[in-house]
């Protein structure tokens, strides 16, 4: 059955034109004439059956139909030249989609990225920010490295570290004090993270304590907006400390009592089990899963 679809040429010179508002522009962009854009969009009218444009002496302007589709229209062009150019870069099989939780993919994972591209130049690594499970199938990612437990029906988890986080904050915070007792961090105002919202109460218990505004707080989703809520004097936050070396010892952030905990959830690689076999995902899985677990076991995080 022929698709309901305009030509690819109309969207483009529509989409131009929508966007400056002027078939001039439009065409001195798309290098073509300015009766070829009025032709397309004449063209793109006819075919949907709506005007997109008023038409003045002084210009054109959107319609409430020609800007709702407009914006339709741009997401889906985008999203074409984003696929386009990801088959373009792909080369075989030596590309990987990974999947990362943000903080541990710039803090930990990046800087030792180096290390995985000098062994395999071959394989090109591609990281997106994802801080919750998601299905494959739906996705073009090769891979994920997220935070939880092993349960993620249909695929293939490599254990890789825990987390120890501490309570951290501004030096002024601890007005003047080297630390503060877990009795005087229930006072202060607790920041809490998004995807870990039981830590406080996995904290305080770990010090023997029941505190009921365990889980208030302001909520952050990445570990990132915790550090900066935390240097800029908002409360205390429960951060492991391997993501925010930087900040300690520069003493943008402190910790405020040096007991941690080790959590119950990891970091993990997950491999789709129709992805198992790819040669370049072998190879990262052989060179991350070391890595990591050596340093977890230099880190006392296993």
């Amino acid at each position: 059955m022929r698709r309901k679809i305009p030509s690819t040429a109309a969207l483009l010179a529509f989409e131009a034109a929508a966007r400056h508002e002027s078939f001039t522009r439009a065409a001195q962009e798309l290098a073509l004439t300015q009766s070829a854009i009025c032709r397309q969009i004449a063209g793109l009218e006819e075919f949907l059956g709506i005007a997109l444009f008023r038409r003045s002496r002084r210009g054109v302007k959107l319609t409430e139909a020609g800007l709702s589709y407009s914006r339709r229209v741009a997401l889906q062009l985008d999203a074409v030249e984003q696929d386009t150019l990801s088959v373009m870069g792909q080369h075989g099989a030596g590309r990987l989609e990974l999947a990362v939780v943000p903080t541990f993919g710039t803090q930990w994972l990046l800087p030792r990225l180096k290390d995985f591209q000098a062994l395999h130049p071959e394989v090109t690594v591609n990281l997106t920010n994802r801080t919750r499970p998601f299905l494959f199938a739906e996705t073009e990612f090769d891979a994920a490295v997220y935070f939880g437990d092993a349960d993620w029906p249909g695929t293939e988890t490599h254990a890789l570290m825990r987390e120890n986080p501490l309570p951290v904050c501004s030096p002024a915070l601890l007005g003047g004090q080297s630390s503060l007792s877990a009795e005087a961090l229930a006072q202060l105002p607790l920041l809490q993270q998004t995807t870990r919202p039981y830590a406080w109460r996995q904290w305080f218990n770990a010090q023997n304590l029941t505190v009921p505004r365990d889980m208030s707080g302001p909520r952050y989703e990445l570990f990132s907006m915790l550090a900066q809520a935390a240097m800029h004097q908002m409360g205390v936050a429960l951060i492991p400390p391997f993501l925010i070396e930087r900040e300690l010892s520069e003493g943008r952030l402190v910790v405020a009592l040096d007991r941690a905990y080790l959590s119950d959830k990891a970091y993990y690689l997950v491999i789709p089990q129709r992805k198992v076999e790819s040669a370049a995902l072998q190879a990262f899985r052989d060179w991350l899963v070391p890595q990591a677990r050596s340093y977890a076991l230099a880190a006392g995080l296993t």
